[in-house]
């Protein structure tokens, strides 16, 4: 029988999703398919990466819900090009849908994918799902992209209130909202998903499988997930609270966001309601997002082209003090320690972690973002590329490379009582805690002069 497969990626839920939505109207059966690309797989160090066990349990719980429907989801494992081959051949496929992914790879994948599909004349339909604006969406009256956060946001809610319509809330009644954050209602259309009872044997089969973690090469994982439920009231209070990594005051959302197992719409919509602050903290995930889009050239190298200049120490030992959080500077030390036991560190954290790394250290930015996408469960290559471009003041931010946190000051503001440092680094104040890798007034007139020199160069 005829198909139009939605083909999931970042977008790991069957409500509220772009892609679903117009698959499910397009005329023809849908068949959910999932790959597991060994590209992606190959790649990780950890054979027990607990974001590999977060796919594969959302996936499990996406196929019980469509179980539900009298259907079923083609989950498969392999180089997505290869994959497609072998559907192409048991299946016959009308059309595609996908929602966009920007990333460097992604693109580069999805153009072979579509490249394969229009030699069959099979359209490949890709919507936007995972970011509120796409790359293009938001940009200077002269057609070009933003570059600076603070004008980016001012246009970017200046969009968001262009066009206002109404949506029932959950109790039915009606509500102003911007059409740019209105949901897709899938579950209008779930009769659409294709019948296990109208496939081959063969077909069936194949929808009925599932592999298993060991069958993809991993084991599980004891590191917990932060849950996608949080309090209303965390939200109200995020911009009173978000800076004091001793409480429990962020939203950890950022692994769901990450493989889109919430909506972006739905929680902006919360977010405009309940705290400016914490819609600001989404706005820079579109922000960084089409950063990554419209100068791609950030994956690897600097924004700003003569930062590349600089003549970074990376002395091995002192990288690996800060990986294992033994630099003898406590908040440096008890994010270094949260995240490599948890797989998150608290975002201020992140801030005074990096620059640590960059300015203290003098080490390459790159190396602190390659630990960060290893270990962050949350890990979006936008989002740390841009974090770590901030910290080493070679990205975006307009503010000037001197810039350097004083991580003992950052401790008496944010940790006065040491709460958060002693949860993570017993140690402290013990004759067991390490001297401080580095005097902080010498790394800083180190860095100050490094920095300077570098830029310097080639000038003339």
């Amino acid at each position: 029988m005829s198909v139009a497969v939605c083909w999931f990626r970042r977008d790991l839920r069957l409500h509220d999703n772009a892609a679903l939505y117009h698959a499910l109207r397009s005329g023809y059966p849908v068949l959910p398919l999932f790959v597991f690309d060994t590209h992606i797989l190959d790649d990780l160090n950890d054979r027990s990466d607990p974001r590999v066990g977060f796919i594969h349990r959302s996936l499990v719980e996406m196929r019980e819900n469509l179980q539900k429907q009298g259907s079923g989801m083609l989950v498969l494992k392999g180089k997505p090009e290869e994959v497609w081959k072998d559907i192409l051949a048991r299946f016959e496929v009308k059309k595609v849908f996908t929602n966009r992914d920007e990333e460097p790879y992604a693109i580069q994948r999805d153009l072979a994918v579509a490249n394969l599909l229009g030699e069959r004349n099979i359209p490949f339909h890709t919507s936007k799902d995972h970011v509120i604006f796409g790359h293009d969406e938001v940009l200077k009256s002269d057609g070009t992209p933003y570059t600076v956060f603070t004008p980016y946001k001012r246009r970017w809610l200046e969009k968001l209130q262009s066009r206002i319509s109404s949506q029932p809330d959950e109790n039915g009644v009606s509500q102003p909202v911007s059409y740019f954050l209105k949901s897709y209602p899938t579950e209008k259309y779930f009769s659409n998903f294709i019948r296990k009872s109208s496939l081959t044997a063969e077909q069936a089969s194949l929808t009925g499988g599932f592999p298993s973690l060991e069958t993809l090469g991993f084991t599980p994982s004891d590191m917990a997930v932060p849950s996608a439920v949080v309090a209303r009231s965390l939200i109200r209070n995020y911009d009173q609270t978000r800076n004091f990594p001793a409480l429990d005051a962020t939203s950890k959302l950022g692994i769901h966001f990450r493989f889109g197992t919430i909506s972006i719409r739905e929680k902006a919509r919360n977010a405009l309601v309940l705290n400016e602050t914490y819609l600001s903290e989404l706005i820079w995930r579109d922000f960084y997002s089409q950063i990554l889009a419209n100068f791609p050239h950030v994956a690897t190298r600097s924004f700003r082209p003569e930062y590349d200049r600089i003549q970074w120490r990376n002395d091995p030992a002192e990288i690996e003090k800060w990986k294992a959080g033994k630099t003898g500077y406590p908040i440096v030390d008890a994010g270094m320690r949260q995240l490599n036991k948890t797989g998150y560190m608290h975002n201020r954290v992140r801030m005074i972690t990096a620059s640590f790394l960059t300015k203290h250290l003098l080490a390459d930015w790159r190396i602190g973002e390659a630990w960060f996408a290893e270990k962050l469960l949350d890990f979006d290559l936008a989002s740390n590329n841009g974090g770590w471009q901030w910290a080493a003041g070679c990205g975006t931010d307009a503010a000037p490379y001197f810039r350097i946190f004083n991580p003992t000051e950052q401790n008496k503001k944010f940790d006065p009582e040491y709460k958060y440092v002693r949860k993570w680094v017993p140690e402290f104040g013990t004759p067991m805690y390490p001297r401080p890798v580095v005097d902080h007034a010498m790394a800083r007139q180190r860095c100050l002069e490094t920095y300077k020199a570098g830029l310097e160069k080639g000038k003339g």
